[in-house]
């Protein structure tokens, strides 16, 4: 099974759950993923031949698929995939199985599943076994500063000097060495200590994955110590291309279809309420 699309907010699970969604004047300013351009058409394709579309899914990669109180496999990706199938007028085909992450590509190979819908990377292994979708999620890299630390300025340039946290040889360490050469950076081995050395004052800011410091923001741990600074950055060279959908290569009618799907939903704002329903403090 090629790689998995993993991030670190599944380690801190329990400053995530339970989800609260996001109301009011705090939901409005939230910017939500878009990344189609408004004018664009997709051609729906038939599916009337399927007699089934089975989206295969594990339970270990919160806030995207897991078990909720009621051991019902639940996440931003279940929501995705069941309002793909109301919008194709496909719900009475569409089932969605829980397997163990080494078990997917077996059964995508065996016929059992047809789509995968489970933070698989796309890369050049996995797209040898698998056709994708347009990315529905990309994950940005965000800065982290200190409420108590004066920054002139409001964008990546005012960090210029100041000592920013990252975790020791992440694609986020590289990233911030390669765009930000001003930074001077400041490595560390565990997540925990990098929040710690933030707090304390021990650097200035961080630099990281926008989904983990999303819900670090909002934890007591943090305890409104900090926020969101500049960006969101992407750079699919050190960050991926996002998550997708991935299918059998012999099924180019499905990824037509999601496509179509994941337009009409991004048009129509069911999308955003997705999003909002598992990253009520935004990403971007």
């Amino acid at each position: 099974m090629p790689g998995r699309f993993r991030t670190v907010v599944s380690a801190i699970l329990g400053i995530a759950m339970p989800m609260l969604v996001a109301t009011g004047a705090v939901a409005q300013n939230i910017v939500s993923p878009n990344y189609w351009d408004p004018r664009e058409r997709v051609i729906v394709s038939d599916l009337s031949s399927r007699n089934r579309i089975r989206f295969l899914t594990t339970h270990d990669f919160p806030p995207f698929n897991f078990m909720d109180q009621q051991s019902r496999v639940s996440g931003f990706h279940v929501d995705l995939a069941r309002e793909i199938c109301d919008e194709l007028n496909i719900a009475d085909k569409c089932q969605i199985q829980v397997l163990p992450w080494s078990e997917l590509a077996t059964a995508m190979a065996s016929g059992q599943g047809d789509a995968l819908i489970s933070g698989l990377a796309i890369t050049a292994d996995s797209r040898r076994e698998y056709l994708f979708t347009r990315p529905f999620l990309k994950f940005p890299a965000r800065f982290v500063r200190a409420n108590r630390v004066e920054i002139e300025g409001e964008d990546a340039a005012s960090l210029s000097g100041k000592r920013v946290g990252v975790m020791a040889g992440s694609a986020h360490d590289a990233m911030l060495r390669t765009l930000f050469p001003q930074i001077q950076p400041v490595t560390y081995e565990r997540d925990e200590w990098m929040f710690d050395g933030l707090k304390t004052g021990e650097v200035d800011a961080v630099f990281g994955d926008g989904v983990q410091l999303s819900f670090w923001l909002v934890s007591n741990s943090a305890n409104e110590c900090c926020s969101f600074f500049d960006g969101p950055y992407f750079a699919p060279a050190f960050l991926g291309e996002g998550l997708a959908i991935g299918v059998r290569r012999d099924s180019p009618d499905l990824v037509q279809a999601f496509d179509h799907a994941i337009l009409a939903i991004s048009k129509d704002g069911r999308m955003r309420e997705i999003y909002l329903r598992y990253f009520p403090n935004g990403l971007y």
